[in-house]
């Protein structure tokens, strides 16, 4: 048996290790499955603590989970214990890897000038008018090879790990032309195959109407549509079509062609709703997405409707935070109004350039004035089922992917009350472990 410190295990690339005995853990926050869908209400804040826990993982998969007494009582952990990595806790907390449901990592360069005008008072339309906003990403995409763009996004789902992040969906988005989305995918493809957390792609070829087409809203809806998604499709390329339908972006109707068209292709969905004005979301619930994302602006009526189905309302507060928005959405009004919520970070050049589930959950809890609780589930279970992956991913339990994170604190509340600083120490994706920081001797 060999017996390591959190601060000990290295990052072992793609190789899995083959068995992992986690012991010595203060609190094990399990978030087993309890319902047939995604946390609503009470259950949100339900997270399954099990105290002084131990938990096997053997080829990539959790076998069993529960206290270090039962677990060192097991006969076959008995037998083979000499066999298996053992990775000492040291007290701290334990929780499933966290699933962020929603990012853009396929981008070039950090979107600086949008930034200083928008202190300086510029609005979000203000500097999309003037040539900033996503527009601004879109020579960047289109000049930069496969190669380049695949490395950037490598670094970025590594970066990802360091917070404790082990599953992430990828939007493509900054091309907005044909080759230049499919380029987008195939770079997300590439970077997940040498990364050894869980990616899910997503086509985002409706983010916004490219310059070319400005004013012929309808003819580029019509190259999404007849065009890309069939080649996404064809191609494997994407599991997931989103589409930016608010303000500025693509209207009610033009968002039902798209999703039409994706249905059709057996393509999943999602969609970016009410950040910067309202839509009612009746006409898309009909095509039963996984997830509207944002959700600042929303009626009661709609929100009775949406508690009726598994749709999941993902949360983004990073973007607030970042465009200095004096508003959040209301996570309390959405919570107790029975609709499903998740976290995530919205991980973008423009309005949320954070990597940090934590910083995520942080405002959460401050500003949308959720408890470190529902803020956790949020991160997890529910961004697994936003994903529809919530029979792999999300919780801690025999059978489910082995994705823990391992955070130096020795009591949950303190991962979102630290804010602006990592505290992850260990996260294990898949099975495979990759160590940050030095959290001490054995």
């Amino acid at each position: 048996m060999t017996t390591r410190n959190v601060s000990a295990i290295p990052w072992t690339g793609a190789r899995k290790i083959s068995s992992l005995l986690l012991v010595n853990i203060g609190q094990l926050l399990a978030l087993r499955l309890t319902t047939n869908g995604p946390r609503r209400g009470a259950a949100l804040s339900e997270l399954g603590i099990i105290r002084d826990a131990a938990v096997l993982c053997l080829g990539g998969k959790i076998v069993s989970v529960g206290t270090m007494k039962d677990a060192l009582r097991d006969p076959w952990l008995k037998k083979n214990r000499k066999k298996i990595t053992e990775i000492d806790c040291g007290g701290r907390v334990v929780l499933p890897g966290f699933v962020d449901s929603h990012t853009h990592p396929v981008f070039t360069e950090p979107r600086l000038v949008d930034f200083e005008k928008r202190i300086s008072g510029s609005s979000y339309e203000e500097i999309a008018a003037a040539g900033g906003g996503i527009r601004s990403s879109i020579d960047g995409v289109r000049k930069t090879s496969k190669s380049a763009l695949t490395q950037k996004i490598a670094v970025v789902l590594k970066d990802l790990a360091a917070h404790g992040t082990t599953t992430v969906e990828a939007k493509s988005g900054y091309g907005l032309n044909l080759e230049s989305e499919l380029k987008s995918l195939e770079a997300i493809r590439a970077a997940a195959r040498v990364w050894a957390g869980t990616v899910v792609p997503t086509f985002l070829g409706a983010h916004v109407v490219p310059p070319e087409y400005r004013g012929r809203s309808q003819a580029y809806v019509d190259l999404v549509c007849q065009e890309m998604i069939p080649a996404v499709a064809k191609r494997k390329l994407a599991q997931f079509v989103d589409v930016f339908c608010d303000r500025g972006a693509f209207t009610s109707d033009e968002t039902t062609q798209i999703f039409a068209a994706a249905s059709k292709h057996s393509l999943a969905l999602r969609a970016h709703v009410g950040q910067l004005s309202e839509t009612r979301l009746g006409p898309l619930l009909q095509f039963s997405p996984a997830s509207f994302d944002h959700m600042d602006h929303v009626n009661d009526a709609d929100l009775a409707a949406l508690a009726q189905t598994d749709t999941v309302a993902t949360l983004v507060p990073g973007a607030n935070y970042f465009l200095g928005l004096s508003s959040y959405p209301n996570a309390r009004r959405l919570i107790d109004s029975g609709v499903a919520v998740a976290l995530a970070t919205d991980y973008n050049p423009g309005s949320s350039p954070t990597l940090s589930m934590p910083m995520a959950m942080s405002l959460a809890c401050t500003q949308m004035k959720m408890s470190p609780a529902e803020a956790i589930a949020a991160a997890t279970i529910n961004g697994a089922w936003a994903l529809r992956l919530a029979d792999r991913k999300g919780s801690i339990e025999a059978g489910k992917d082995a994705d823990l994170a391992v955070f130096d604190v020795s009591d949950y509340r303190e991962i979102p009350y630290w804010f602006g600083t990592n505290r992850c120490a260990l996260a294990i994706a898949n099975g495979v472990p990759s160590s940050r920081i030095s959290c001490g001797a054995n």
